[in-house]
């Protein structure tokens, strides 16, 4: 691809992020305002009750919520042009400096879990490849098959109640103990139960993609030759099917962040993890207008720009999809 190709190729995509980044703060900001409830509510709390009709009027101005949805839209647009975000309702403080302290630990509990599942995915997959048809791999294909059927909200409260309740093995929610946020010790304990459960309820479902992609490559070819040559079975499999499969896995990563990004989120509720999950719910509960458009942006930026990467990962490594995105360019060019 030459460099003006590839200038226009990386230009396309950018303008998608763009245009996509535009719609998700259309859509999402509109759904907000016209869902029902009482923003006041999350900003005076009980004295809205006994506000005047005048009084209601001029809270509402203050906050800009008078104008018509159109004109608060484009102001919201021109504010974080600029990086002003806009003070959040509930908790009285700039936005980014209320998502400051959560960024931190859905990173910690969501990258780590991210990381954790594809590390233990790939080393269950090539082991379920190796022990193809055999008793190691029916065990663990019935096994993960449950696991991954089991919703991620009804484990959280399982292990709640076997570990925390039962056993008072493990703290049930927070990140950290009171006054111990400095403790690694802590942190880590708080992070047990969470992680675990991030990591049960995604790795079957990726070890099994990546278990029948090592399959087909041991079905392949290239495999007949290379056991002709006298290679082992171990040989074959970690020396040239699973490279051959090392492409498909880090574009299977690409495309999972917004599969166990959601995950992380329900979890983060579920066990009052004070990450970006548990503060998009009460943003939305609460209708803190603000707060919600920005963790719903930060959200869909990542998501979108995953998506493309993983669709630019995939255009790169397969040749079929290559070339179709370039008999397309073609087309598109002759125009």
């Amino acid at each position: 691809m030459t460099a003006g190709k590839r200038i226009r190729y990386y230009g396309k995509k950018l303008l998608v992020f763009l245009f996509s980044v535009l719609a998700l703060s259309l859509l999402v900001f509109y759904l907000a305002r016209l869902a029902p409830g009482d923003p006041l509510v999350a900003y005076y709390g009980e004295r809205t009750e006994k506000m005047s009709v005048e009084e209601r009027e001029r809270s509402l101005e203050r906050l800009g919520l008078n104008d018509p949805i159109y004109v608060q839209y484009v102001r919201w647009v021109q504010n974080a042009a600029q990086g002003e975000f806009g003070i959040s309702y509930q908790y009285k403080q700039p936005v980014l400096q209320v998502l400051e302290g959560r960024t931190g630990n859905t990173l910690l509990l969501g990258g780590t879990g991210f990381l954790l599942t594809f590390a233990l995915a790939l080393l269950v997959g090539v082991f379920c490849a190796w022990q193809e048809e055999r008793w190691p791999d029916k065990i663990l294909c019935k096994v993960g098959t449950l696991t991954s059927c089991i919703p991620e909200f009804w484990l959280c409260l399982l292990f709640i109640l076997v570990f925390s309740v039962t056993l008072h093995w493990l703290p049930s929610s927070g990140a950290y103990a009171t006054g111990q946020e400095g403790s690694v010790a802590s942190r880590i304990q708080h992070l047990i139960l969470p992680m675990a459960v991030i990591v049960l309820s995604h790795l079957w479902y990726y070890a099994y993609l990546i278990r029948n992609k090592i399959l087909e490559e041991v079905r392949a070819d290239y495999v007949l030759l290379a056991k002709a040559k006298g290679l082992s079975q171990g040989q074959i499999l970690f020396r040239h099917c699973l490279r051959n499969t090392l492409p498909t896995y880090f574009n299977l990563m690409a495309i999972s962040v917004p599969h166990i990004l959601g995950g992380t989120y329900i979890i983060e509720m579920v066990f009052s993890y004070p990450g970006i999950g548990t503060l998009s719910y009460e943003s939305a509960r609460c209708h803190d207008y603000n707060l919600l458009m920005v963790v719903c942006m930060l959200t869909g930026v990542v998501v979108i720009f995953c998506s493309i990467l993983a669709q630019i990962l995939n255009e790169r490594i397969d040749p079929r999809v290559r070339g179709q995105e370039q008999q397309e360019y073609g087309e598109v060019t002759a125009l």
